[in-house]
């Protein structure tokens, strides 16, 4: 691997000196996200259209060269001085691609890094590289130098193409630019030498609408009608839109409008409408929910007198909104009809079945529903578990707690983070420390954690046993693992010591504290 001088490129720009270490995992989500079907709902054309940019590979060289450049960038200076530690990694396509990923979160280092690789012998960037480089600097809103590196893509004989449009107008809408983002859309054609179809301006569609701009794609379908010829497809991506924007009354105005033209609805747009009648009720579950499900229900009737089935999807909607409306008789009853309709039940649909009868105090009813998912093949998820345990939590039933914990792993069920803290919380309050200890150390094997919720869980266990030495060390460690406790830990904490006439232990773990890289006190 040659190193030479090579002077700063026109797109270097200046960026926060505040360089963050890049970790590669990311924790679980939340588990109301994954419950609610609308996961389920993708509109089918969604994926095919979103521009694909490469994903995370293993790479040692990749992790090399990232984590060399992370710990050692300097602006001022030319990068071969940190990169002269890579002698025999050769640049290529895929180390390129690979390092970019891995830069993503410090966009003026990847810039550099992207700067200095085209600059290497016998390397030439392809249109993959500059597509992520201008997605990385659209990211933070560097759309001077996206189009720069579009104009040199251009003039380099990488004709920028559809998707690298498309990558450019989706960053432009998130910022809020949507001028900005028609008026790509709009110079596409001078640059991609051909002419706009359907399914770019679908994607524009579709993009306004994630973002909220409902409003926006709206004004540009309805001028743009003499040009692309609505169909279904369109008109579903603008009813998604107004049902995000809370507004059913006017994603039903859309879809009345299409019967009208002659357009078949199918089964994704029905979904999609069937999911924003019931969005209110998700929100606020006490609100007109006798009207809203009767909306939904007659929304169903319609679909089959149509001739569209409804699908694991549609049933799902209506479960998951009995379900946070607590009503577990009804929920139990719809699952009982699509499955006496031959749709298979997924993990999100007795998910929310499962979370309705252990919210109303039904355990044994939701351990038979759980039986029926393991036997019938589908796999329960953290989620799934977590409904049991937050019950088991309230109730102080630990034996109940343990046992399921006990099955998740007989099911080959990972825990989530969630589930970890739930369970260190639980068993701290019940002061069986020992099996916190067990969960401790599992949740540390799997990877999934601990986090800050993690360690203050446990200390504030803890604090509540007085057992002040274990506390103090989990502060320390806490702090060492690069998480700051909150005031009101601390302040616990040395009220308790305090009490106990053990300051000299508080002088010793504060001692400690300031000797970290963290100081909170």
């Amino acid at each position: 691997m040659a190193f030479k001088l090579v002077p700063r490129c026109f797109l270097f720009t200046s960026f926060a000196q505040n360089l963050s270490k890049l970790s590669f995992s990311s924790y679980v989500s939340s588990d109301s996200h994954e419950l609610s079907p609308a996961n389920e709902l993708q509109l089918e054309f969604r994926e095919y259209l979103k521009p694909s940019l490469p994903s995370l590979q293993t790479s040692n060289d990749a992790d090399m060269v990232a984590n060399l450049l992370i710990e050692h960038h300097d602006p001022y200076h030319a990068m071969e001085s940190t990169l002269l530690h890579l002698n025999g990694i050769r640049v290529s396509t895929e180390l390129v691609q690979q390092t970019l990923i891995r830069l993503k979160n410090v966009p003026n280092v990847a810039l550099d890094f992207f700067v200095w690789a085209k600059e290497q012998p016998g390397y030439h960037h392809d249109g993959v590289a500059y597509d992520m480089m201008i997605d990385i600097m659209g990211k933070v809103r560097q759309f001077d130098v996206a189009w720069q590196l579009l104009l040199e893509m251009d003039q380099l004989g990488d004709k920028p193409t559809s998707k690298t449009f498309g990558i450019l107008f989706r960053r432009l809408i998130a910022a809020g630019l949507t001028r900005q983002a028609l008026q790509a859309f709009d110079d596409m054609e001078s640059f991609t030498k051909r002419e706009t179809d359907r399914e770019d301006f679908v994607y524009l569609l579709d993009t306004l609408c994630k973002y909220g701009y409902a409003k926006v794609a709206t004004e540009i379908f309805s001028g743009r009608k003499s040009k692309f010829e609505p169909d279904t497809q369109m008109y579903t991506v603008l009813i998604y839109g107004w049902c995000k924007l809370n507004r059913p009354e006017v994603a039903e105005k859309f879809f009345r409008e299409m019967i009208d033209r002659g357009l078949e609805a199918n089964v994704v747009t029905y979904n999609v409408l069937l999911n924003g009648i019931c969005r209110r009720t998700v929100l606020h579950p006490g609100t007109h929910f006798e009207g809203i499900i009767q909306k939904a229900e007659n929304l169903l009737d319609e679909m089959q007198k149509r001739g569209i089935e409804p699908d694991v999807t549609s049933y799902s909607i209506v479960i998951h909104i009995y379900s946070r409306a607590h009503k577990p008789d009804l929920s139990l009853d719809k699952l009982c009809s699509m499955k006496e309709k031959g749709i298979f039940p997924t993990v999100a649909t007795y998910s929310s079945v499962i979370k309705c009868l252990c919210s109303c105090g039904r355990l044994e009813d939701a351990e038979e529903i759980l039986n029926e998912m393991v036997a019938n093949g589908v796999s329960p998820s953290p989620t799934t578990f977590n409904c049991f345990f937050k019950e088991f939590q309230g109730r102080k039933h630990a034996d109940n707690a343990l046992k399921l914990y006990k099955k998740m792993g007989d099911l080959s069920c990972t825990p989530s983070l969630s589930t970890y803290n739930i369970l260190v919380g639980t068993f701290s309050r019940l002061n069986k420390m020992d099996i916190v200890q067990e969960i401790w150390n599992d949740m540390k094997e799997s990877g999934a954690g601990p986090d800050s919720d993690s360690y203050t869980l446990l200390i504030d266990g803890l604090y509540e046993k007085r057992k002040w030495e274990e506390a103090c060390e989990f502060v320390v460690e806490m702090i060492e693992s690069g998480f700051r406790p909150q005031k009101i830990t601390l302040e616990k904490l040395y009220k308790g010591l305090t009490q106990a006439d053990m300051l000299t232990t508080w002088r010793r773990l504060k001692k400690k504290l300031e000797a970290l890289p963290l100081k909170p006190l």
